[in-house]
């Protein structure tokens, strides 16, 4: 049996299965940040573009007080089924990376997956750090990550892997098929295939996202006076090895406070 979905979003639980591996290893940085730049223990957090919730879960569980937002209803629906079937507690609604306003400032806000490069334009970027620095309390962190672009680094490339849970099997695609340095743009295919006892189902959807070199990152910060840059890491999450942000870089955590 074969079904068809228009957009893996549609699909959270899928959708957070297959990155289901990064959990804890990102719950566990952002703890760790919390402590070792804000001297906090049991900080406010803010998730922005929370998907199917796996990191408000898995907060929230440890006992913090989560807020989070996500532009995709069936997300934002997922994610309080998931809390509200596991007795846990915090507060999800819908909202826009570029517009959202909190009625209470947070200690640390996070974006670790790439859903920052969804912003297409350098005003959209530019707004939604305005946001986050609106959101945040004096002194608090933004942990934003995603992924550079190199000048070296090729235009084609495709990643794959598979994730097993139970008797489901998720097998994540993520194609690159057109790209323009010009422009700074990369339209990206995310595809899944789920297969369980009893269906297999596809799931495909094409997204535009916007490309970054390291000095193209800081030309941005520096259009957000209100924000200074720490640190930045990689996708280990090692706090105890910072890097140099530079050409170099591919994938990185950028740390941001406000001033």
């Amino acid at each position: 049996m074969s079904n068809l979905s228009p957009d893996c979003y549609d699909a959270p639980g899928y959708w957070d299965l297959a990155f289901s591996d990064e959990t804890l290893y990102e719950a566990n940085f952002i703890e760790s940040a919390a402590s070792h730049y804000l001297k906090a223990d049991g900080p406010r957090i803010l998730e922005i573009g929370c998907g199917g919730g796996r990191q408000v879960v898995e907060l929230a569980k440890r006992g913090l007080h989560v807020t989070a937002f996500d532009l995709n209803s069936s997300c934002v629906a997922w994610t309080q089924r998931q809390l509200k079937r596991r007795r846990l507690t915090a507060d999800v609604f819908c909202g826009d990376m570029t517009s959202f306003i909190l009625p209470q400032s947070v200690d640390l806000a996070h974006c670790l997956v790439n859903t920052f490069r969804h912003l297409l334009t350098e005003e959209a970027a530019r707004k939604h750090l305005e946001c986050v620095a609106e959101s945040l309390r004096p002194g608090g962190i933004y942990l934003l990550g995603f992924h550079l672009l190199p000048p070296d680094a090729a235009e084609e490339d495709c990643e794959r892997w598979t994730i097993n849970h139970r008797a489901t099997r998720v097998t994540t695609t993520i194609r690159v098929l057109n790209f323009s340095r010009r422009k700074r743009i990369e339209t990206v295919r995310f595809s899944l295939k789920v297969t369980t006892p009893k269906k297999i189902i596809r799931l495909s959807t094409d997204h535009q996202l916007r490309i970054y070199r390291a000095d193209q990152f800081r030309s941005l910060l520096r259009s957000v006076p209100s924000l200074r840059l720490l640190d930045v890491f990689d996708f280990c999450y090692d706090l105890s090895e910072p890097l140099t942000l530079n050409n170099d870089l591919g994938d990185a955590v950028f740390v941001l406070q406000k001033q």
